[in-house]
């Protein structure tokens, strides 16, 4: 099996060159690039990589942008990192479709670990039964789409595919945030992750806006899915959540 391809586009030299002998010495074929035009030349000559490990503070076209831009195009699983620790950075870089977002300094070792996660989410194994519908919803876990019968796709990012699936395998269960960060992360939170809370969010309004008109209930926000059945994301105690399916999950005839 051929080495997974990784780009690290970082400006600080001597980060960059830790990454690479790092990242090189696990195994993998990493390219490195400085910015956003470096990055564009590389993947012109050699293709989209196996995943991108992108800084947020980038002269020139910054990563925020970066990740945007290749977010429209591309699920090319993106790691950003950055310098500044606030939470708003870490929520716009997961409202921009990073998969995960790494503050400095870090640990070689944990983002190897994140590496190898959103790599197995992006390459996951034959699964028994890979399609199912839910009400107008197609969900095909081993082609990783999720396609409304009317609409065609929706566009979601590896992450929130993940979380989808995880709440398909276990509907009407409540599953807290330390669960479903081991779960689709393979880790636990810290105690002011929010990472879920914004996956979550957004994996809600795409279901929302591919669905049609919101149904409200006392405790949920009900999502029509067409007029075969009703699908929610909903809020649970001590910062978990549900999904409520209120038909069968059925696997489509081929």
């Amino acid at each position: 099996m051929s080495a997974k391809r990784i780009i690290v586009v970082e400006d600080d030299p001597e980060i960059r060159e830790l990454l690479s002998d790092y990242l090189t010495k696990e195994g993998y074929d990493v390219s490195v690039a400085d910015g956003g035009v470096a990055l564009d030349r590389l993947m012109a000559c050699r293709g989209e990589p196996d995943a991108l490990i992108l800084d947020s503070m980038l002269p020139g076209e910054d990563g925020l942008s970066i990740c945007r831009r290749l977010r429209a195009a591309s699920h090319m699983p993106i790691i950003m990192s950055t310098a500044r620790g606030e939470d708003i950075d870490r929520i716009i870089g997961l409202e921009i479709g990073a998969d995960d977002y790494l503050p400095k300094p870090f640990n070689p070792r944990e983002l190897t670990a994140r590496l190898k996660a959103v790599l197995r989410r992006s390459d996951p194994p034959p699964l028994k039964t890979d399609t199912f519908t839910i009400g107008s919803l197609e969900i095909d876990r081993g082609a990783r789409t999720v396609r409304h019968v009317r609409d065609g796709l929706i566009d979601l990012t590896g992450a929130e595919f993940d979380l989808l699936v995880c709440f398909l395998e276990r509907p009407n269960r409540v599953l807290s945030r330390d669960q479903l960060m081991d779960w689709t992360r393979g880790r636990t939170a810290a105690p002011l992750d929010r990472t879920i809370d914004v996956q979550i969010s957004r994996l809600r309004k795409k279901i929302m806006r591919a669905g049609g008109s919101g149904l409200g209930l006392a405790i949920a926000r009900q999502i029509a899915l067409g007029h075969g059945g009703d699908i929610a994301v909903e809020d649970a105690p001590a910062g978990g959540a549900r999904l409520t399916v209120q038909l069968p999950l059925l696997p489509i005839d081929n």
